[in-house]
């Protein structure tokens, strides 16, 4: 057998493993340690001295040899293979040789794939005359097939990108778990992740290679992630490092899954994202059932709303005996009494804590009435009940009662959604717009303008004051439709505020065709002025809103420019403005029979003819017993949808949290009429 037939079947074994695409990997090894090996394992004899070198001691074949000798390439079953691994069909001279250097390469990891800038790598054959005579000497020499050559500098950032993406897919695939893959996926498939379907076909197949990277011993877990690197290709590869990664790690190592999803719709979700539907999973609603069973509450769950009679006399703090209006005069007296009440028109009368009203006040009283401001429209609240009267007890409190404020929950939309889109609403001034809110697309750019005393101007152009604490935390100039947008600017604390003028005002950047107008909202010491403008605003008009002073004493007060809303309207069935019969006064049931601490205390004032048309929660999270609070994600899904039917006889009414500071005017009788503004 002659060197120019082992050279052509080393060439041929390349070819047809190399020819369909496969991936070539360069190893990590000595060169002239490979270099040596090639010419010690020629059995004695057959490598004779050819003047003052050994036959084979070739500088050609020496560069060949450490150009692709190092190199390997896997299979299907992740075995490795050499340009050695071949039949040379001469035992006694090549074989041990192209053995040796098998065993060799083998021995060594693989670190990276092999290109090259040269179609042909080696040197088929030379010439040099000998006596005159030209004398042909062959080589080791391969040409290389298209995919493993490149040109220019791109061969360093090709070798560069494929070590990158292997080494972070295997960070992937060992960092996330099955368990999390299918988390998401069931996610996706309840279209509960925002812009997840985007992910679903990658994950699919990432999974794929999960299931089979897990089965794998650890020996062959790296060739694995060799050999698939490309075909993964760079978002497969790269996916810890992309958004959807963000999420897998984190389920991954356990986070709280709405924690999880909250931080994924963080890096992708619009600023005034609101997730449609609560988070949970097939596993996760099999395990809350199991153990609803073993707590024996499922009659718990079914809701309704409470009606008088499941109220005992030791739970009620005032209960009117006669809600009807004793009217002595005609009819024109009784209209007169439905004429909508100005708020400010009672700004001097007796103030009292609700503490010293319920004390001292509330044990005189035989009829009470509150006036319904429209700002009190997000104190509307329900208490709900359980179906069953007899059903165990789910929540922290010991009875089966619990609440739901309008809209199911306790701040007006415009509060809300500054809050959603990531805006402080605790300060002592707040300036808040929302428009976009009516239906029909206002993709128009409205910003919120404020001038401070002294000139300083807080928008979109000087969002912050560092001197009086003044900033603007959302700025909205894109609406999305579908979504409120809202910009706000607060100050968080007095004592940095200049004393003077505040002037608040709305400028329309860009006209967009929006025709909605817009809402705002401006609260200081727990008062909150509410303002709609109906009108399409013009490409750069202004719109005064409102001045706020704050006085040398530190006090606020308010100068509208646009009427503020005073008028009366209809919601829940009362008229807004006007004074409205209490039927019964109560705290919220987790402070019932005389229980105390368990959760923030509500003080609610049930009112006569108030029927609530929202269809709340049946209960939250929040209220939940110790033992159920490891299935909130399925609760959370459950409140919504164990929602209570209309009744008539409902108790429903205005609530007031006793850690957030707000007034109600009442007018109560017992010897004397008085009117009071109770203060919480």
């Amino acid at each position: 057998m002659s060197f120019s037939q082992v050279r052509n079947l080393l060439e041929k074994n390349f070819n047809a493993c190399i020819n369909n695409g496969t991936t070539l990997f360069t190893v990590e090894l000595d060169k002239d340690k490979l270099w040596q090996v090639y010419l010690d394992s020629f059995p004695e004899g057959t490598n004779p001295v050819y003047r003052i070198r050994r036959e084979h001691d070739c500088s050609c074949c020496r560069h060949f040899l450490k150009n692709i000798g190092p190199t390997a390439w896997i299979d299907d079953n992740l075995e490795v293979h050499t340009l050695f691994e071949f039949d040379t069909g001469s035992p006694d001279v090549f074989q041990p040789v192209m053995d040796a250097l098998d065993a060799f390469v083998k021995q060594h990891p693989i670190n990276g794939i092999y290109l090259s800038k040269d179609e042909i790598v080696g040197c088929y054959s030379s010439h040099v005359l000998e006596d005159g005579k030209p004398v042909v000497f062959r080589h080791f020499a391969l040409t290389l097939p298209r995919h493993l050559r490149s040109y220019g500098s791109s061969i360093g950032e090709k070798k560069g990108s494929y070590v990158s993406t292997k080494d972070v897919f295997k960070r992937s695939l060992e960092e996330i778990s099955v368990e999390a893959i299918d988390t998401v996926m069931e996610l996706i498939q309840s279209n509960t992740l925002y812009r997840g379907n985007e992910w679903k076909s990658q994950l699919q197949k990432f999974r794929e290679y999960k299931k089979t990277y897990d089965r794998l011993d650890d020996a062959k877990k790296d060739l694995f992630c060799w050999k698939n690197a490309a075909a993964a290709g760079s978002v497969i590869g790269h996916i810890k490092n992309h958004s959807i990664g963000v999420l897998l790690i984190d389920v991954s190592n356990d986070m709280d899954l709405d924690q999880a999803v909250r931080k994924y719709e963080a890096i992708v979700a619009p600023t005034n994202y609101k997730r449609p539907k609560a988070i949970f999973t097939k596993k996760m609603l099999e395990e809350a059932q199991k153990k609803v069973e073993e707590l024996g509450l499922m009659d718990s769950l079914p809701r309704r709303y409470a009606v008088p009679d499941d109220i005992t006399v030791n739970n009620i703090l005032f209960a009117n005996k006669d809600t009807a209006k004793k009217l002595a005069g005609n009819v024109f007296d009784e209209m007169k009494e439905e004429t909508a009440i100005n708020p400010k028109s009672f700004a001097r009368v007796e103030e009292i804590p609700i503490d010293n009203f319920i004390a001292d006040v509330l044990p005189t009283v035989s009829e009470m009435e509150v006036l319904m401001q429209n700002k009190l429209e997000p104190n509307l609240v329900s208490i709900i009940a359980p179906v069953n009267r007899e059903a165990p007890g789910m929540f922290k409190w010991n009875n089966g009662f619990s609440w739901a404020y309008a809209g199911n929950m306790t701040d007006s939309d415009i509060r809300e959604n500054v809050k959603n889109a990531g805006g402080k609403v605790d300060g002592v001034l707040r300036f808040s717009i929302q428009w976009n809110d009516l239906g029909e697309y206002d993709g128009n750019d409205e910003d919120a303008h404020c001038i401070e005393p002294g000139g300083n101007e807080i928008y979109y152009g000087n969002k912050s004051n560092w001197q009086t604490g003044g900033a603007l935390d959302v700025d909205i100039i894109n609406p999305t439709e579908g979504h409120a947008a809202v910009e706000n600017i607060t100050w968080p604390h007095k004592r940095k505020m200049n004393k003077g003028n505040y002037c608040f005002f709305v400028h329309c950047y860009s006209n967009r065709g929006g025709k909605s107008g817009f809402r705002a909202e401006i609260e200081f010491d727990g008062n909150v002025y509410s303002f709609d403008y109906d009108k399409p605003l013009r490409q750069g008009e202004k719109v005064y809103v409102a001045d706020v002073t704050l006085n040398d004493a530190g006090e606020f007060s308010i100068k509208e420019t646009l009427k503020s809303n005073t008028s009366s309207r209809e919601t829940w069935g009362i008229r807004t403005n006007t004074f409205v019969p209490v039927s019964m006064m109560m705290y919220s049931p987790n402070y019932w029979d005389e229980q105390n601490g368990i959760g923030n205390k509500h003080y609610m004032f049930m009112l006569k003819g108030c029927v609530n048309p929202e269809n709340p929660n049946g209960f939250y999270n929040e209220y939940l017993k110790h033992e159920l609070e490891e299935h909130k994600r399925v609760f959370e899904a459950l409140g919504s949808k164990m929602r209570v039917a209309d009744d008539p006889n409902q108790l429903s009414g205005l609530g007031f949290c006793a850690t957030r500071r707000n007034e109600l005017i009442v007018r109560v009788k017992g010897n004397v009429q008085r009117i009071m503004k109770i203060k919480f």
